[in-house]
């Protein structure tokens, strides 16, 4: 009979669920797909059912439920932390408690009540598990790699203690090499400068990153005298006189803003120069101390592979600067390498380590996760239904058509709202997902930013390319189809800048264009890289194949299917209902295709800026 293992993660943000059977990966869902409330930390109960569904099983056949982290040995830390700071704290102390009292403490029984509910009342409920939550982030990234032998460095905010940790994984097991704990936190670090340039904690630290080519590492030597100590093996200490978080309700206090010279950027306020020297100067520490400590656990570990995940290896610019060091022959990267992640990480820890089960490495690059389509697919009559309740116009075309249409679409300036096969697990929309536009179009990127996902000007967009033709772009020697790789564009793409645009400052730089493709080429040059393999989708492979014979232009710009602060669309209706509201010229969902031109009345909705928070 064969086994089937739930991950969960849950309760501090981006809940989610993963589902595996005899070791394959059978589904995995973020909880906010299905709530539509961004980084939703609830118990993943859609998530689950969703997988159940997908699995064709009901609670009841599920062995192990297994939760990301250990919730006692985390309050543990807690109580340690503000022990050691008393009597400071206590405000934070009073406003953490009742949710730990009421909640986390007893998550036990927690769970198990909501296990019944799934199951049913007076019906078993599965066995539940805890994994250590580094253990589920090296979990979630080693064992769905192509390597029989790794080095693994998972770095985030904090799990239980650890902030960094270093694994060899080798076969069907992860052996703890060294951590770094809490309070020293490379990933708080970038946080920190996260709250202070304005952005939120947990969800900006991306905009921090794409701000960064703006400026210039001004502050650099600051952080490195006042803010953290590096030794030449890369790990390091925080001087936490700067810092409120082990503490506080805020990331920062007094003595942090006095030595940058001013309070916290207001969140939607102004953008200055000072902000984006801020974020060049945190992005570029960041990525010195992953370097040294790849450098590091390259000559412990002797290996000539690296996996990675937690929150900061979402870090792509930082994943390319290791990458183009050599240090390592390859990498992999998990693409859910958040939270998200650890509930997948989690239940093939349970697998792998506890159950003791033989693991063959994947084939490739990809991993053994399916090109990370691990979401809910719609089918035909699901499509129709919504299309009929929404009196819709469309066209239904078969597939080598609808590439071709799309291909001569996209070519004229179109914007298109891409919409098909299994969702996305993780961050990155990958092409099922998408926005998509003609990265040659020199207006798409403020087209793309301002009127189809409301959001600020300077963000970049990332290029899909065809996994055979990335050389031909990039300077780029590895697959990256998780769009976690940052890398430059060939220099034959590139325009030279004048004497005058080299004098501009910050966002004046936005607007000169820096290559052939100026949607997706960044103010340095650089792009984030998602290569397209036909083994994982290959919907979205012939649809670039078709781009690249009508244009020769093997790359699209590929952005994930929303509006600011909203969830990246799950279902057909909500879909239809993100294509209404903004300015895009054309949907596809599945094989069918609807021009905005053609679509009954909508009132003009603002309703979505109401609807979803912020980010």
């Amino acid at each position: 009979m064969s086994k089937v293992i739930i991950g969960i993660s849950a309760y501090y943000h981006d809940s989610a669920a993963a589902l595996i059977r005899d070791g394959e990966i059978i589904a995995a869902a973020q909880e906010e797909r299905f709530t539509r409330k961004k980084h939703d930390s609830k118990f993943p109960s859609n998530a689950i059912e969703y997988c159940l569904k997908e699995a064709n099983v009901s609670f009841s056949d599920v062995s192990e439920v297994v939760f990301y982290d250990k919730p006692l040995v985390k309050f543990e830390r807690l109580l340690e932390t503000y022990l050691s700071y008393a009597p400071r704290g206590l405000l934070s102390f009073f406003a953490a408690m009742p949710i730990w009292i009421k909640e986390k403490l007893f998550l036990k029984s927690t769970l198990k009540k909501e296990f019944q509910k799934l199951s049913g009342p007076g019906k078993p409920i599965p066995k539940l598990l805890f994994t250590e939550h580094h253990q589920a982030h090296a979990a979630s990234t080693f064992f769905v790699s192509p390597f029989q032998k790794a080095a693994v460095l998972c770095m985030d905010g904090v799990g239980e203690w650890a902030t960094s940790s270093v694994w060899l994984g080798e076969g069907n097991s992860l052996k703890p090499l060294w951590q770094i704990d809490f309070p020293h936190s490379l990933g708080l670090l970038y946080s920190a400068f996260t709250y202070y340039t304005g952005f939120k904690v947990n969800s900006g630290e991306y905009k921090v990153m794409g701000l960064a080519p703006y400026g210039e590492p001004k502050y650099k030597d600051l952080i490195y005298k006042y803010l953290i100590d590096v030794k030449e093996d890369g790990t390091f200490r925080l001087n936490m006189k700067y810092f409120n978080y082990a503490v506080g309700l805020t990331m920062t206090n007094s003595k942090f803003h006095k030595l940058f010279g001013a309070p916290p950027r207001k969140a939607e306020s102004t953008l200055t120069q000072r902000e984006m020297d801020l974020a060049r100067s945190v992005q570029e520490v960041t990525e010195e101390v992953m370097i040294k400590i790849c450098r590091t656990i390259q000559k412990e570990t002797k290996t000539d592979y690296l996996c990675m995940a937690g929150g900061v290896a979402l870090n792509c610019v930082a994943n390319g600067k290791i990458l183009e060091q050599g240090i390592f022959k390859e990498i992999f990267i998990q693409p859910a390498a958040g939270d998200a992640g650890g509930g997948l990480g989690a239940a093939l820890s349970a697998w792998y380590e506890y159950n003791n089960n033989p693991r063959i490495p994947a084939k490739d690059l990809t991993g053994s996760i399916k090109g990370s389509y691990l979401g809910p697919q719609y089918s035909r009559d699901e499509i129709l239904q919504t299309l009929t309740e929404q009196n819709a116009k469309y066209e239904e075309l078969n597939d080598d058509t609808i590439s071709t249409r799309l291909a001569d679409v996209l070519a004229d300036g179109a914007v298109v709202g891409y919409f098909q096969g299994r969702m996305e697990f993780g961050p990155r929309a990958l092409g099922a997902r998408s926005i998509i536009g003609d990265p040659r179009n020199s207006k798409m990127q403020s087209t793309m930013n301002l009127k189809i996902k409301y959001r600020e000007s300077f963000r970049p967009f990332a290029p899909a390319v065809l996994a055979e033709k990335v050389k031909d772009y990039f300077e780029i020697d590895s697959p990256s189809p998780y769009m976690l790789i940052v890398a430059p564009v060939n220099k034959n793409h590139r325009i030279a800048m004048t004497s005058e645009q080299e004098k501009l400052f910050g966002i004046e730089k936005l607007n000169v264009p820096r290559s052939t493709l100026p949607a997706i080429t960044h103010v340095d040059y650089s792009a984030r890289i998602q290569t397209v393999h036909e083994s994982t989708n290959p919907k979205f492979y012939n649809l670039l194949k078709a781009f690249d014979a009508k244009t020769k232009c093997a790359v699209l710009v590929n952005t994930s299917f929303n509006v600011r602060g909203e969830p990246i669309v799950n279902t057909p209706e909500d879909a239809y209902r993100c294509f209404m509201r903004t300015e895009m010229d054309y949907l596809v969902l599945e094989n069918f295709l609807l021009s905005k031109k053609d679509q009954p009345v909508w009132a003009k909705d603002e309703s979505w800026k109401e609807e979803f928070e912020l980010d």
